[in-house]
C-alpha cells in the first residue's frame, strides 16, 4: 500500500514470468514520501483490489522500474501471485477526484496512480504517476489520471478522460498501454478489464468536504468463535489547513484514526511525569531497517516519535505479558525509516527495553476518558490497529496521533479500553476503533481475531507486569 512496504514485498513483486525492463534507481524515502501520498479522505470503491486482463492475467507494479520517486513507472501484465505489487484501489472521491463518475486507479503498493500522458512516446504513455499529475505530490486532479467508473467491476473498458472518449486502454508487449477507440462500447479483447480478487474490503463515505471522511471494514482476521461479529468503524477529521493532505506522507494514514484537537478530559490516571524526550535513533552509523527508507534516519525518527512530557501515565515500563508468560517485545529495525510499521512480536521475557511499555491515560495523543494509549518505552511509537492492512500485518507500531511525521494528535485506531483496575487482573486489548476485535498471539507475533468481549478466552487476555 505505501511507500514503506515496498521492500517487504520486492521479491514476490519481481518473480514474475515475463521478462521486465528494470531501471537502475535507487529510491530517495523522503521524496517518495512527498511524492506519493495516501489520501485518508478519500472514497474507495475498491480496495486492495486486482485488474486481470481479458486472458486472466494481473496488472502489476515494479516500485524500482520508476524514477527515484515512484513516478513514471510502467504498468506491467504478468501471472497473477497475489503479491502486493498487484493491488489496486479505485478511489471515486478524494483530494485528487472531485469529478462524478470518474474514479483513480491507484496502486496499493505505491499510492501512484494510472495516468494516461499523450505527450511522452508512443509506448509509453501509460504509466503511474504522483496523483495530482505533479511530480513532487503537489497536484489536485488531472483529467489525464481520471477514468470513466460507474461502480460495475467489468469486464469493461479503461477511458482516460483527457482521451476525449477516442482512447482505451490496452495490453500491448506485457504492458499496460493505449489505443484508439470509439468509447467503452467500442472495446473488445485487450480493451477490457476487470476488477476482482480484493484482498480485503473496504466500503468507504465521504462527503464533499474532504476534511472529513468515515471508513468502515470488515476485519478479515480468522474468527475465533463461529458467532463472533466484528465491525470496524473509523473515522478521519483533519483539522490543518486546505494544504494538508498534500505535504502528507504515505504512512500517514496507515492509521486510520479519528483525529481532533486536545482537549480536557477526566480519567483514572495515576502518575504524571516530564521525562525527557528520547529516540531510539542515536546509534552512531547507519542502521539498517526492515521496510522503507533502508537505514534509520535520526531526525525523521525524532519527528516521527516524540515523547508526550506532558502525557500522565498509569504505569511506565511495563511488560505485557501472555497468557503463556511470553512478553510483547519490539524490535525497533523492524520498521521503516521512521520508526512507523513495526511489527509486535511476542518472545521469551528477557527484561529489555524492547519489552516495555507505557500506558498513557491523557495526553496530547489522548483526550479520551477511559481509554489509554499503549507506548513502547524503546520508540514511542504507539500500538495502532488498522485493518486496511494485509491479515498479519495489521497490528503494528505507529507514531502516536497517527500521522507518520508525528504531526497526528488524536487516534482512536490506537485507543484501547483501560481503567486502573487492568493494572493488577487479565486485560484485553481490545482497539477503540474496532467492536468485537482483540489482539492475540499468533505464531509469535501480535495479530488481531474476531471475538466475544463478554466472553474472553484465555489467549485473547494479557498480564500487565508494572
Amino acid at each position: 500500500m505505501l511507500a514503506s512496504t515496498l521492500f517487504a514485498v520486492l521479491a514476490a513483486g519481481l518473480a514474475t514470468a515475463v521478462p521486465i525492463s528494470l531501471r537502475d534507481v535507487t529510491l530517495d524515502p523522503v521524496a517518495t514520501a512527498q511524492a506519493q501520498q495516501f489520501d485518508a479522505t478519500a472514497t474507495r470503491a475498491l480496495t486492495g483490489t486486482t485488474i486481470t486482463t481479458s486472458d486472466g492475467k494481473c496488472l502489476s507494479v515494479d516500485p524500482f522500474s520508476g524514477d527515484f520517486r515512484e513516478n513514471l513507472t510502467p504498468v506491467n501484465v504478468v501471472e497473477c501471485n497475489g503479491s502486493k505489487n498487484q493491488t489496486w484501489d479505485v478511489i471515486t472521491a478524494g483530494v485528487h477526484n472531485n469529478v462524478p463518475g470518474q474514479a483513480l486507479i491507484v496502486s496499493g503498493l505505491t499510492n501512484a496512480c494510472l495516468i494516461f500522458d499523450p505527450r511522452r512516446a508512443a509506448g509509453n504513455q501509460v504509466l503511474l504517476f504522483s496523483c495530482g499529475g505533479r511530480a513532487d505530490g503537489s497536484g489536485q486532479v488531472a483529467t489525464s489520471q481520471l477514468f470513466a467508473f460507474n461502480g460495475n467491476t467489468g469486464p469493461q473498458a479503461l477511458v482516460p478522460q483527457n482521451g476525449n472518449n477516442a482512447i482505451c486502454l490496452t495490453v500491448i508487449n506485457n504492458l499496460v498501454d493505449q489505443t484508439s477507440c470509439n468509447g467503452a462500447a467500442s472495446a473488445s479483447g485487450q480493451e477490457l478489464f476487470s476488477f476482482g480478487g480484493s484482498t480485503s474490503t473496504a466500503v468507504a463515505t465521504s462527503s464533499q468536504d474532504l476534511s472529513v471522511a468515515t471508513t468502515t471494514a470488515a476485519d478479515s482476521s480468522p474468527t475465533v468463535c463461529a458467532n463472533s461479529v466484528s465491525t470496524v468503524t473509523q473515522t478521519v477529521t483533519v483539522t490543518t489547513d486546505s494544504n494538508a493532505t498534500a505535504t502528507t506522507s504515505p504512512a500517514a494514514v496507515e492509521a486510520v484514526a479519528t483525529t481532533t484537537d486536545a482537549t480536557t478530559s477526566t480519567d483514572a490516571a495515576t502518575t504524571t511525569t516530564n521525562t525527557a524526550t528520547t529516540t531510539s535513533a542515536t546509534t552512531a552509523g547507519p542502521i539498517a531497517v526492515s521496510r522503507a527508507g533502508v537505514t534509520l534516519n535520526p531526525t525523521a525518527v525524532s519527528e516521527a516519535q516524540p515523547k508526550d512530557t506532558t502525557a500522565t501515565f498509569a504505569a511506565t515500563g511495563a511488560q505485557i505479558k501472555t497468557s503463556d508468560g511470553q512478553c510483547l517485545s519490539i524490535d525497533n529495525t523492524a520498521g521503516d525509516f521512521r520508526e512507523n510499521l513495526i511489527p509486535i512480536d511476542v518472545k521469551p521475557c528477557d527484561g529489555s527495553e524492547g519489552q516495555k511499555f507505557d500506558f498513557i491515560t491523557k495526553g496530547v495523543h489522548n483526550n479520551q476518558a477511559g481509554q489509554t494509549l499503549i507506548v513502547s518505552s524503546l520508540t514511542n511509537g504507539c500500538f495502532n490497529f488498522d485493518p486496511r492492512r494485509a491479515a498479519g500485518d495489521q497490528v503494528i507500531l505507529f507514531s502516536c496521533g497517527g500521522r507518520a511525521d508525528g504531526g497526528g494528535l488524536v487516534t482512536n485506531s490506537q485507543l484501547f479500553p483501560f481503567v486502573n483496575s487492568n493494572l493488577t487482573a487479565p486485560y484485553a486489548l481490545t482497539p477503540s476503533n474496532a467492536q468485537g476485535v482483540c489482539l492475540v498471539n499468533t505464531n509469535g507475533r501480535l495479530t488481531n481475531v474476531n471475538c466475544d468481549t463478554s466472553n474472553f478466552t484465555p489467549n485473547e487476555l494479557f498480564t500487565i507486569v508494572a
